[in-house]
């Protein structure tokens, strides 16, 4: 999913102001705020669930305190944690490829300092905090012999075991990729599976990132599931 054409979607608002929640001027703000480092700043208005929403690129986190803006990703070999504070009606979702190799949001390891801290910061309780974990789709087939789906549902497993954050609910693994949306205020969570026509896309859209990352230094680091 896309934002809008800036033209057309203004072309559109004059001539058929309806399709346009006040919403859209929520969106706009938020485009012009200065993002911090690796958070989430693809902004859009989601028809299919009538609402804002922010899509989470590969590296990307974001948390939100209610329902009113849904978090959203893509995911192929790429893993999404989406951590839950019921009591503070707080949710967050990242993004991350690999589980370890650098202080970057696309490393899980930071990817979950980064979410974990946040949430902190805006009033969770570790003691609270319930994990739901989607991706790992073995959809790269030059990792035929490296699943690196694989290695990021086992990292993500073993990390948030030491941390004694529960898993509540978790789709990953197979050769699917797949779309998740999370509203952290009620703490759902929905994932479609996408067809497998969609896979060979996916896949080389993720390959690309990657190569695009490999060129840039990194520095060392020392529920239930709705389907839709």
């Amino acid at each position: 999913m896309h934002p809008m054409n800036p033209t057309i979607a203004s072309s559109l608002r004059q001539s058929a102001p309806g399709l346009f929640p006040k919403s859209s001027d929520r969106i706009r703000a938020l485009r012009e705020r200065p993002a911090r480092e690796y958070e989430a700043h693809t902004f859009y208005y989601d028809a299919a669930f009538k609402t804002d929403a922010v899509k989470l690129l590969p590296g990307e986190f974001y948390v939100h305190d209610d329902d009113d803006l849904l978090l959203m990703t893509v995911l192929g070999s790429c893993v999404a944690a989406c951590l839950v504070d019921r009591t503070a009606r707080l949710g967050g979702m990242n993004h991350f490829m690999l589980p370890d190799g650098g202080t970057a949001g696309r490393y899980g390891t930071y990817a979950m300092e980064l979410l974990i801290n946040e949430m902190m910061k805006r009033g969770a309780r570790r003691e609270r905090l319930e994990a739901k974990v989607f991706g790992g789709g073995q959809v790269m087939r030059n990792f035929s012999t490296m699943n690196v789906g694989e290695q990021n549902v086992k990292f993500i497993e073993q990390y948030l075991a030491a941390e004694r954050i529960q898993i509540v609910s978790r789709d990953v693994l197979d050769i699917h990729p797949r779309k998740v949306c999370l509203f952290p205020g009620s703490a759902r969570a929905l994932c479609k599976k996408l067809a497998t026509t969609q896979v060979d896309a996916i896949a080389t859209e993720e390959s690309a990132f990657r190569g695009r990352l490999s060129k840039q230094p990194a520095a060392v680091a020392s529920g239930s599931i709705e389907l839709f």
